[in-house]
């Protein structure tokens, strides 16, 4: 149930009626008129645009149109269609409508809101891709769980999602991994490890070399590194992947795919992505102008194989080969989206740091290329985080040798905490992670609020049950629900209205922290009527007595708790039916 659009689709039908009665030019675009909740709830339940929009391709006043399309709102739903400023059109629903929509939460249960928007398109989202070369840090913990939310978000707005992690183990830093476990090889054979400069001093390799030892012994000792190193490299890069899929598991993070940048090279995939794009015209030899500011690691003052990415979009074109043959960094990242396009994903999703600003428009423009312009890419860089303690900047154990870890933040704020707050920015927005404020029980700490909000939900409900009164959601939505007619309760049912709006809208713009913004939201609304409960007994949830206004006031609270539920869900977090 989405009233929202239902509602649209009268306004949609009446304007379609003016047209036909000559009251408006017929051929009008309707796409852009919208229905949302008014800026001021004073203003009324919903509002619409329509005669704003619609104004100067008809040629007319808005205030006329809105006249005209309020005249013509005569669906029993509106009980008011009022006329303000140059000519918004505000609407008032009757109470009934709000009764509707907490019976039809209760009837879905956490699957309220879940809409077929999507259409079963396939969606593939790729996050995290972390190097292979050690746990994953606290950077990556934003990354991951943004990535993971907005697969969830997808999911339950009809799309068909696949979350994908792709495995950087095709370039240098795999050979650093392989130098730097062979060092701990040397140690776990009673051998001082020389960790020079260049390689990963983090101990977290020390266990990978004594697995090195307990497989080879000492065979590998003294023994020259072109004998050993792609052995070590696949031997420590397995090793390393098992330990990040350790780590996105604390996080509740599952991927579904797993690809390999290195099964890439001797393919030939990298070089039929290439002469894809060179069919197009699009790949040409030429020497490119210096950059301004810092040289890229893959700029040469000399010809080079060059991708014409300023045909899509991007600023300058891109090197896909070097001067010696070998292949840039973009070129498998061309191949890999290659790879996805043929995979026959009708979008594609990365979720990059924000260190990787400078990848999306030349990326962007290679999957224009490759598909034709058929599959968008949606690029989200994820903004760092900083930690701290009480407003102090907090410097955890750093066993990683050079940062903290993923496993580090997790086991201190525990991974629901975590999975929330990384929510309660947008992700291109910074964030501060203090571990003091996030465990701390106040309203200024997201997670704890709301889910106060489900435990004091769940309070009632057992209070109820234990007075002896049918509670079930079934029951509940048969319940005689007329006695919710305060203005604080049908306020609070018609926010539950806008909870299958504000998914469509969060899928569609890609921003599952909009659902975090909600739940709070929606929290302190049911705070607010608890709380005027203890002055106003006719707002308490329990009516002494009066099991049948009981079961009324307790349907609206379950329904709220049921929001909360499908919201967390949505996040990853597991709701708390009481709080300790």
């Amino acid at each position: 149930m989405n009233l929202f659009n239902d509602i649209r689709a009268v306004v949609i039908e009446a304007l379609t009626k003016m047209a036909e009665a000559g009251e408006l030019p017929q051929g009008l675009d309707l796409s852009n008129v919208a229905v949302e909740p008014p800026r001021d709830p004073a203003h009324g339940d919903m509002a619409t645009n329509a005669a704003m929009v619609l104004a100067k391709p008809a040629g007319m006043k808005p205030r006329d149109i809105a006249d005209r399309l309020a005249a013509r709102l005569t669906d029993p739903r509106i009980t008011a269609a009022e006329v303000a400023g140059p000519g918004f059109l505000n609407l008032r629903l009757a109470p009934a409508i709000w009764h509707d929509v907490v019976r039809a939460a209760l009837k879905s249960g956490v699957d309220f809101g879940r809409s077929d928007m999507g259409a079963g398109s396939r969606v593939n989202v790729e996050f995290v891709s972390a190097n292979p070369t050690g746990p994953m840090h606290v950077g990556h913990v934003r990354g991951a769980v943004f990535g993971d939310a907005l697969a969830r978000l997808l999911a339950f707005s009809g799309h068909d999602v696949t979350r994908e992690y792709y495995i950087n183990d095709g370039g240098a830093q795999v050979d650093v991994l392989a130098r730097s476990a062979y060092e701990r090889y040397r140690e776990a054979n009673g051998l001082e490890p020389e960790i020079r400069e260049g390689l990963y001093p983090g101990d977290y390799l020390i266990p990978v070399g004594e697995a090195l030892k307990e497989r080879y012994g000492d065979s590998l000792l003294d023994r020259p590194e072109d004998e050993w190193l792609a052995e070590i490299r696949d031997f420590a890069t397995e090793r390393m992947m098992a330990m990040i899929r350790e780590d996105l598991a604390l996080l509740g993070v599952q991927m579904d795919v797993y690809s390999s940048e290195k099964a890439l090279y001797g393919t030939g995939r990298i070089e039929a992505a290439i002469e894809r794009l060179q069919s197009q015209g699009l790949i040409y030899r030429g020497v490119l102008e210096p950059p301004k500011g810092k040289l890229p690691e893959d700029w040469e003052a000399r010809e080079q194989l060059l991708f014409k990415s300023t045909a899509h979009g991007d600023d300058v074109d891109r090197p896909i080969q070097k001067s010696d043959g070998a292949w840039t960094y973009f070129a498998p990242d061309i191949a890999y989206h290659w790879d996805k396009i043929d995979r026959g994903f009708d979008q594609l999703i990365d979720v990059f740091g924000a260190d990787h600003g400078g990848y999306v428009k030349r990326m962007n423009a290679a999957v224009k290329a490759l598909s034709n312009g058929r599959v968008p890419l949606d690029i989200k860089l994820v903004q760092l985080v900083k930690l701290f303690k009480n407003g102090e900047p907090f410097k955890m154990s750093k066993r990683a040798g050079t940062f903290v870890t993923l496993r580090d933040v997790v086991e201190e704020a525990g991974a629901d905490v975590t999975r929330f707050i990384m929510l309660t920015r947008k992700n291109d927005a910074a964030l501060d992670f203090d571990f003091a404020k996030v465990l701390e029980q106040s309203k200024d700490n997201p997670v704890w609020y709301v889910q106060y909000a489900n435990a004091r939900v769940n309070s009632v409900l057992r209070r109820a049950r234990e007075a002896g009164i049918d509670v079930d959601d079934s029951t509940l939505a048969a319940a005689d629900l007329t006695t919710l007619a305060h203005p604080a309760e049908l306020a609070l049912a018609a926010k539950l209205a806008e909870w299958p709006r504000l998914v469509e809208h969060a899928a569609r713009a890609h921003e599952p922290h909009r659902v975090a913004f909600f739940l709070y939201e929606i929290a302190s609304d049911l705070h607010s009527l608890w709380n005027r409960g203890n002055d106003e007994t006719a707002l308490r949830f329990l009516q002494e007595g009066d099991a049948a206004t009981t079961q009324g006031k307790i349907a609206l609270v379950r329904a709220v708790g049921v929001v909360i539920s499908s919201g967390l869900g949505i996040l990853g977090v597991t709701p708390m039916d009481e709080m300790r």
